[in-house]
């Protein structure tokens, strides 16, 4: 499941902050540590009239350790790698696949920091980052890190593909509480990017994606559906319940007939289209079941058709009793 959503959203959402970004919020870290260590100096400074020479050295070396140097490790630390700069840059240090960074990771990066910014005055952390495809400096290489921008211009969303007509409401009496949210974040970046990718790998995901769904929900889609076309139809039943609860205010939600987000002429072109299936061809149930046929197992889900196959002991979700 992690490498689905991690391995996509990686490549396709994380964008490496560049020079211009990273010196600015880099002054603004640099500005606030100075005036904490001036401010502590002086502190420390009245209360060691009294003290020796030596004395003074040394708590002037533990506080530029402590300050300039331990001050920035342990800000990136407690805040996963968003120091006060980079927070008002945008910016966030992470890991170089996307997770947060740790205290070995701040630790590395402050260490370099003392000799490419405050021992170069920032020439060589310059340098590194103008010459590293992704922006990075001496710090972040050793450290395994990545500085990337959390705010981007915002894109128009991809809207989920519609299912098939005869899928529409097929499972209005699923059981969706156990499917976690990254289960269905993984199915939408699927559904929304299957055009492009590899036919071969699109029905290998598709296949792993409909087998968690039903590991969670128990029932499993009769034969002949093709997994896209189940991971779509369980994603627009989903969506459907959302905005019944929406539009009633939460009551009553549970009885009201499926609501399609999408007219017939987009259902019927939407992910038929570019995945190739139509409604199969499985023969009726004795005593009037509609099964996972044409028209006729559609307008059973949500009219008299559907009392019908109630009463005939099929289930509203539209699954055809054993023969």
């Amino acid at each position: 499941m992690s490498e689905l959503v991690t391995g996509d959203a990686v490549v396709l959402e994380l964008r490496p902050a560049r020079l211009p970004s990273r010196a600015l919020a880099a002054a603004i870290d640099l500005a606030v540590v100075f005036c904490v260590f001036m401010l502590v100096s002086v502190v420390v400074g009245i209360a060691s009239v009294t003290l020796d020479e030596a004395a003074v050295a040394a708590i002037g070396v533990a506080l530029f350790l402590l300050v300039l140097i331990g001050g920035p490790i342990a800000v990136e630390t407690l805040s996963h790698g968003r120091s006060l700069g980079k927070l008002a840059c945008g910016l966030r240090v992470v890991r170089d696949d996307g997770g947060p960074i740790r205290f070995r990771h701040a630790l590395v990066r402050g260490a370099m920091g003392a000799v490419e910014i405050l021992m170069t005055f920032g020439v060589v952390a310059s340098i590194a980052s103008l010459v590293s495809a992704r922006g990075r400096r001496l710090g972040d290489v050793f450290a395994g890190t990545l500085v990337i921008r959390e705010r981007v211009t915002a894109k128009r969303s991809v809207a989920v593909p519609p299912p098939p007509p005869w899928l529409v409401g097929r499972f209005s009496q699923l059981d969706l509480s156990a499917v976690p949210d990254e289960l269905w974040l993984a199915i939408r970046q699927y559904l929304t990017r299957m055009r492009q990718l590899d036919p071969g790998v699109g029905r290998s995901m598709a296949a792993r994606l409909a087998d968690e769904v039903v590991a969670r929900t128990g029932i499993a889609p009769p034969q002949g559906i093709p997994a896209a076309a189940f991971l779509a139809a369980v994603v627009h039943e989903r969506q459907a319940r959302d905005a019944r609860r929406v539009f009633s205010g939460g009551r009553g939600s549970s009885s009201a007939a499926p609501v399609p987000l999408g007219g017939a002429a987009e259902s019927a072109g939407g992910l038929a289209g570019f995945v190739g299936f139509a409604a199969p061809a499985v023969p009726a149930v004795p005593g009037g079941a509609a099964g996972y046929g044409g028209a006729g197992a559609s307008d059973g889900g949500a009219g008299s058709g559907g009392e019908e196959q109630r009463g005939a002991g099929g289930s509203s979700a539209g699954f055809a009793p054993p023969g």
